[in-house]
């Protein structure tokens, strides 16, 4: 007998700015700043930070890939949610945002859902980053959506995102970062 499986997710829309409020605007950007910060220590340049309903800063996560001796786990959203959940109840991590440097890959996607957040704001898009990380093993491109792997659950996890005006300012830190091969054909 065969099974089959069909998920339904929020197709990508256009976001602008102007649909945050304010303070979202800086939270994202504050992202970026986490990317290059994340790079100045020699890790890959990802970032993320987590808050609350107000605004306020509750977390700051760069990716620790490099620093924590290849721990391919140590993508910034799940070290993130690795710290926040041992912080916070399931019940305040419903009310809380990640804002994000790009929509998260699927393991950061299933440490967001398993920590019950509420809500997932990002600029990039992964089509973008690929541009720029081309076929370099240290970050194979995964196109799987976290809308895809939200849609799977139980639960809906509200995600906005790609924020493109912010998206050149963000692929700023990893320009001369990624190695892709001579042979690799976007």
């Amino acid at each position: 007998m065969e099974t089959t499986f069909t998920r339904t997710y929020e197709e990508e829309k256009e976001y602008k700015l102007s649909d945050l409020k304010p303070y979202e605007v800086d939270l994202l950007k504050r992202v970026i700043e986490i990317c290059w910060e994340a790079r100045e220590k020699g890790n890959h340049p990802f970032g993320c930070l987590l808050a609350d309903e107000e605004g306020n800063i509750l977390m700051e996560q760069g990716n620790e890939e490099v620093t924590e001796g290849g721990d391919c786990t140590c993508h910034a959203e799940t070290a993130l949610m690795r710290k926040a959940t041992k912080k916070y109840t399931k019940e305040e991590m419903a009310h809380f945002t990640m804002y994000n440097c790009g929509d998260p890959c699927a393991m950061c996607a299933g440490a967001i859902y398993w920590g019950n957040l509420g809500r997932v704001v990002y600029i990039g898009r992964e089509s973008e980053l690929k541009k720029y990380t081309g076929d370099d093993i240290r970050n194979p491109t995964l196109d799987l959506p976290s809308r895809v792997v939200f849609a799977s659950g139980q639960k809906k996890v509200e995600v906005l995102g790609p924020f493109l005006e912010l998206e050149p300012e963000l692929m700023k830190c990893h320009e001369n970062y990624w190695h892709p091969s001579e042979n690799f054909k976007g």
